[in-house]
């Protein structure tokens, strides 16, 4: 292999315990490409951080004590080695970690697993372990650093096997070697340069996590290629750190009474639970009954306040996870490819995943006391034979985060109050069924006596016909379309704006005892992408600046993108939102072709029983189609949301949630309801009339309603839409595509492992977890429920069993979600969320946009209009007799255009013919032109559209002023809660003050009056109320006697990453920091 070397490589110089802890430089094939001086100097810093050169091979030592990663590394790693005994920052664990709890723990069975970082070992570049590595292989070593119980392979080892012999104090440690093979000497194929590129990239990427505090652990016996897991721990100086730093919330020592209740609340109260006993999940209780603990934001200087019973559970796995989460999301890789983040690395391919782990495995096993979260949650929540019972919000919420705990919250206050609903719209439909036979309109359509005979429904081919043929057509239109109808559509106005009510109210509540009430919306950081088309517009800036010479003292630096940045952006959106409507409405139209082509061919049949079928089977099949229509167009526009969002290069991870889910429910909503608005609004609206239809193509004519209406029509397709959808849905996309997909996983997975199935070990937890599917945001399950609160709420008038639907597939759909999320879904990282977002904007904007809806749906859409006006303005004896007469205009045969009248009748001679419509008959000077009813029925309907709106927003804007949105009992205890908090404040500052002055006073020789400190107390010792780390406490106590100066504080190492300018910090001999 050719070899380049860098002309400053130098052999190492041993320390003074006999071994060598020297930066190593690394030769680079000649084809890499990577070999440039700058990522061949690249490759040496990456591996500075403490590391031991390899000897008996190619690889040269740099000795180089003037770099300042090295030396910010060293002092960093010196000072975790002094702060504790036990700290690990990066282990290559030699011992099968079988036995450390259930693969929750690293290999000493004592530290949490909070994080996995998942990644792919190539064939070419591999991690061996180092007895069965050839010297002839290019490595890289990582450090190993801490002290640690002896293994079985190292017992026995001297210095530089890194037994007792090298590390001061003689303790016994046993640290392997992680090695990174680069290029391979035996042969073999040389890998790509891109494999090189993610090798450096990576480690990187651990150093710098390394700096931010966090400890790593990878295994010793790696495959040659294959899955890799490199587990993360964060100790308790990081978590206190990042708890600060994202103001977690955590409970104080001091607990307070909640308010009691008067003897006759707490009497009903009572009764209350004890109804609600057998609903009620067997779930450990998450509250304190009658009492509850103070909670303030977590500081560092307030440790005593808190409860502090164990630091390993003071903080849970959830707030864990999500800790190490932002410390990852924030960790820069500056020299090797200029990008923030894990997000970004997992799109570069440096990582495959990275997430938290599960709580062990969800099958309950031995006593239910021993129960983890995720096995009570799956046995009292993920089960569908848990339907009846409550939702442990509470647990939820613990093992999920809150984010998902408002959503669940959500899903259950929805699903509760359309219990009421369901109820009504069973009792409207119940009215429907029993005054069928008594509806005297159905009854005339029924009646042959009358002789109705009607106008053909087609061109030549179609005969004439006798309305009393749609009997069952009136019938079936009378069941939805009666006068509870309008009653039920004011009660669903209502009921949105009782269930947003009640919503806010709930989710205050959720926010109390959840202790998200006080917390500010902290200003968050840019996401990675934006960070990183920043970055490259400041790069190609400098770029410009170079080549044309300019140099200025006092160059502003590029802060932000600009609008110029986005434009190319937003006109991409705009035009392909256009391209996305034009293609929903183009799929509406072709449907509205299907069914005209069919109808009038279907007409043409000899057969009579096709011709008498024709409206049900063309209305049936039509629906069919737009449902599966709708379905193919959801999935597109659902990725195609996520790429326009990401055109519009969002700052921030709420400004990116946001417009996706304003463009995902555009699409998805005029994809779901353009076929159901066509056929309430438009559909016979412009058919014209006999003699002078509205043709397409010049041959077919548009198509008309049923002899009973259009509302049947309506209900039938936002039954089949609404049913279908939420069957199918479920059942293959939410059930049958995710099984799908990990079956083929497993397969592609256990094709490449047959051949080492016989060495491979037990699977841990990190591999059960990277075989689930990953969590891909909340949107889906928002956005399901949200197109269904549409079919419930918007066109309820012609559909009352919509509810009793919805309530139906809501109870399987939270077991549905809840056996998702807890046995095939990787863990979420638990994210902070004070509410639903921008979904309760959406839900309150559908709530209004739905009294318009219901309005027009039933002024035009059904007769209910019609009929009051010719019940009070035109029928001699106040009934509806002869209604059906009155609704019908006479048309004159001989009036037909040549070629449309029927060619063959079956009737006879027939000179008149009736049409549904208020028009003037043949024998009027007005012939064929709208009637003085026409413009009654008109001018009624508007007026009811209006009085329906006014009404109904008058009796919304009512009930929301009764109901409050902060209920009473919470603001009171708010109220007191804020000052028991003040008080405790003030009784820790006049604690502090008394210490103070006994310190004083203590100090004899100090004369009265003076303010100064002996030198042995101008530093807090470590103890109560200090929170330096003792070797910053130490540092600043030796440097009093050299002068005076501001007191020091050590800074968090994760800053640390944006500035490579930091004092060298003075060796201690006394560390526990060994190099292997």
């Amino acid at each position: 292999m050719a070899s380049r070397r860098s002309p400053s490589s130098t052999w190492t110089e041993p320390r003074g315990n006999g071994r060598s802890s020297v930066p190593v430089a690394t030769a680079l094939s000649e084809s890499s490409s990577i070999h440039s001086d700058a990522l061949y100097h690249l490759t040496m810093d990456v591996s500075r951080v403490g590391l031991e050169p390899l000897y008996n091979s190619i690889l040269e030592a740099e000795h180089d004590k003037e770099d300042a990663w090295d030396e910010e590394a060293q002092s960093l790693l010196k000072c975790h080695s002094m702060q504790t005994d036990d700290k690990i920052p990066v282990v290559s664990s030699s011992s099968s970690p079988q036995d450390n709890g259930e693969g929750l723990h690293f290999s000493d069975g004592r530290r949490k697993v909070d994080y996995v970082l998942v990644f792919h070992q190539r064939r070419q570049a591999s991690v061996r372990s180092p007895a069965s590595t050839s010297v002839s292989h290019d490595r890289l070593s990582i450090v190993s650093n801490g002290n640690f119980p002896p293994s079985r392979g190292s017992e026995g080892k001297g210095g530089g096997g890194g037994g007792s012999g090298g590390v001061p104090g003689g303790e016994a440690v046993s640290i392997g070697e992680v090695f990174v093979e680069l290029d391979s000497g035996g042969g073999n194929e040389a890998a790509e340069p891109a494999d090189h590129e993610i090798h450096l990239i990576r480690q990187e990427f651990e150093a710098n996590l390394l700096e931010a505090g966090l400890e790593i652990e990878r295994d010793r016996e790696v495959k040659a290629h294959g899955l890799s897991f490199t587990r993360l721990h964060a100790p308790w100086p990081v978590l206190c750190r990042e708890a600060e730093f994202l103001k977690i919330k955590v409970p104080t020592k001091t607990r307070y009474d909640i308010k009691e209740e008067s003897a006759f609340s707490s009497s009903m109260s009572s009764l209350w639970r004890k109804l609600k006993q057998p609903f009620k999940p067997k779930v450990p209780p998450q509250d304190h009954g009658p009492t509850k603990f103070l909670t303030h934001c977590f500081s560092r200087d307030k440790l005593h306040l808190y409860n502090v019973a164990s630091k390993d559970s003071f903080f849970d796995n959830a707030t864990r996870g999500r800790i190490v989460y932002e410390i990852l999301r924030r960790t820069v890789c500056a020299r090797t490819c200029q990008t923030i983040g894990i997000t970004t690395l997992i799109a570069k391919g440096v990582y495959d995943a990275a997430f938290p782990l599960h709580d062990g495995d969800y099958n309950a096993t031995g006593h239910p006391e021993e129960r983890n979260d995720r096995q009570v949650l799956h046995e009292e929540w993920a089960r569908y034979s848990a339907f009846y019972k409550y939702q442990p919000i509470d647990l939820v919420r613990k093992y999920f985060g809150e984010k998902i705990g408002l959503y669940f919250a959500w899903l259950g206050v929805y699903t509760q109050l359309l219990v009421p609903a369901s109820i009504v719209g069973i009792i409207v439909f119940g009215y429907g069924v029993a005054t069928v036979d008594t509806n005297i309109p159905s009854l005339e359509m029924c009646d042959e006596r009358l002789n109705f005979t009607m106008c053909p429904l087609c061109d030549g081919a179609c005969d004439f016909w006798q309305l009393s043929t749609a009997c069952g057509t009136a019938r079936a239109s009378h069941l939805f379309d009666n006068p509870a109808t309008v009653f039920f559509a004011i009660f669903m106005s209502l009921w949105a704006v009782l269930f947003l009510e009640h919503w806010k109210r709930r989710q205050i509540s959720l926010s109390f005892s959840w202790d998200l009430t006080g917390i500010e919306d902290d200003e968050e950081h840019p996401r990675t992408k934006y960070e990183t088309i920043l970055l490259q517009k400041r790069q190609r800036k400098q770029k410009n600046n170079k080549k044309k010479k300019k140099k200025k003292k006092n160059q502003v630096a590029i802060e932000k993108l600009t609008w110029k940045d986005r434009l190319p952006g937003y006109c991409i959106n705009v035009s392909s939102i256009l391209f996305m409507f034009g293609l929903t409405f183009s799929a509406v139209f072709g449907v509205i072709i299907y069914r005209i082509t069919v109808s009038a061919l279907m007409a043409m049949s000899p057969d009579p029983e096709t011709k008498s079928n024709v409206r049900v089977t063309v209305t049936a099949t039509a629906v069919i189609i737009n449902l599966v229509v709708i379905l193919i167009l959801d999935e597109i526009y659902g990725a195609v949301a996520v790429w326009l969002t990401e055109l519009e290069i969002p700052k921030t991870e709420t400004n990116f949630e946001e417009r996706l889910i304003l463009k995902a429910f555009l699409l998805k909503f005029m994809n779901a309801y353009a076929p159901i608005f066509y056929v309430a609004f438009f559909k016979g609206r412009f058919a014209g009339r006999p003699g002078s239809y509205v043709y397409v193509f010049n041959d077919y004519r548009m198509e008309e309603c049923a002899p009973g209406g259009c509302l049947i029509e309506l209900c039938i397709q936002l039954s089949i839409i609404m049913l279908g959808k939420q069957l199918i849905q479920n059942n293959i996309f939410e059930i049958g595509i995710p099984k799908l997909k990990k079956l083929v996983r497993t397969l592609k997975d256990k094709g490449g492992a047959e051949k080492e199935e016989e060495e491979e070990r037990p699977p841990q937890q990190w591999n059960l977890d990277y075989a689930l599917a990953p969590f891909e945001g909340l949107t889906p399950e928002y956005m399901e429920m949200i197109i269904q609160f549409g079919f419930v709420s918007l066109f309820v008038a012609s559909f009352p069993l919509a509810p009793l639907f919805a309530l139906l597939n809501n109870v399987i759909e939270i077991r549905l979600d809840a056996k998702k999320f807890v046995t095939e879904l990787r863990r979420p990282v638990a994210a902070r969320a004070k509410d639903i977002g921008i979904w309760y904007n959406i839900l309150s904007g559908m709530g209004k946009f739905s009294v318009i809806i219901n309005a027009f749906v039933i002024s035009f859409t059904s007769d209910f209009i019609p009929r009051l006006v010719y019940q009070y303005m035109y029928s001699q004896s106040g009934t509806m007799h002869g209604f059906i007469d009155h609704t019908l205009s006479y048309f004159n045969v001989s009036n037909f255009k040549p070629g449309t009248a029927p060619q063959n009748s079956d009737h006879g001679d027939v000179t008149v013919c009736r049409y549904k419509d208020y028009r003037e008959p043949p024998w009027s000077s007005d012939a064929y032109h709208f009637s003085k009813q026409y413009w009654c029925v008109l001018a009624a309907r508007l007026a009811f559209v209006i009085l329906f709106q006014n009404l109904v927003m008058f009796l919304s804007l009512v009930v929301a002023w009764v109901i409050p949105d902060i209920p009473k009992t919470i603001v009171e205890q708010l109220k007191r809660e804020k000052k028991l908090l003040v008080d405790l404040f003030l009784r820790e500052e006049k604690d502090k003050f008394q210490l103070i002055q006994s310190l004083f006073a203590k100090d004899a020789p100090v004369p009265l009056g003076s303010h100064v400190l002996h030198p042995a107390q101008r530093f807090p010792l470590p103890g109560r109320y200090s929170t330096l780390p003792q070797c910053a406490t130490q540092a600043m106590a030796a440097d009093d006697d050299g002068g005076g100066g501001p007191r020091a504080r050590c800074r968090a190492a994760s800053f640390s990453l944006y500035t490579r300018k930091v004092p060298p910090s003075p060796r201690n001999e006394n560390s526990k920091h060994t190099a292997v």
